[in-house]
């Protein structure tokens, strides 16, 4: 008499084990970003200061990556974050340097690759959110990019912007 039972809570188990999967692969937990840095013909070059961060409306701005010169003789790199203005205003004057799991080299040009997870991203609720990504360069320019996206995203989603000057081409994707 107790087989039957057995068999219905292992089926019933099994299908429930079955399912998790497909239900973990529909919420992505993973931002991939790629920003690439254009190379300029300058007459000085220098690597761009870089400010990654996400907005939601009503919350504040939520900084995931900063790429400075953080090895400077005497923290010198820190009095040019400014120069990443909206950044800056947006929370770079809050924030105390370096900051731990945030801040990192510049970047030399070409394709840059980094990832964050839900948490870095501080997407804890459902909604619509902005990535955005600043660039300030020293004897050169300042430029913005603006990606919108929604979480929970779907694998596979994501969205692009192009720079003109400062930065090249960004795209983001959910995996």
């Amino acid at each position: 008499m107790q087989s039957p039972s057995r068999t219905i809570l292992i089926g019933g188990t099994l299908a429930a084990a079955l399912t998790a999967p497909v239900v973990a692969a529909a919420a992505p937990a993973t931002m991939d970003v790629t920003i690439t840095i254009p190379q300029l013909k300058v007459a000085e070059y220098h690597r761009p200061y870089v400010a990654i961060w996400v907005e939601k409306a009503g919350a504040p701005a939520k900084t995931v990556a900063v790429w400075y010169d953080h090895d400077m003789k005497n923290n010198e790199g820190n009095k040019w974050l400014r120069d990443v203005r909206q950044w800056w205003r947006a929370s770079g004057r809050t924030m105390t340097f370096p900051a731990n799991g945030i801040t990192g080299a510049t970047r030399a040009p070409g394709a840059q690759k980094i990832s964050f997870t839900r948490a870095q991203l501080g997407a804890t609720a459902a909604g619509e959110y902005t990535l955005v990504i600043e660039a300030a360069r020293e004897v050169g320019g300042r430029e913005l990019l603006r990606i919108p996206f929604t979480w929970p995203a779907k694998a596979g989603a994501g969205g692009r912007a192009a720079g003109k000057a400062e930065l090249g081409a960004v795209s983001v994707a959910f995996r």
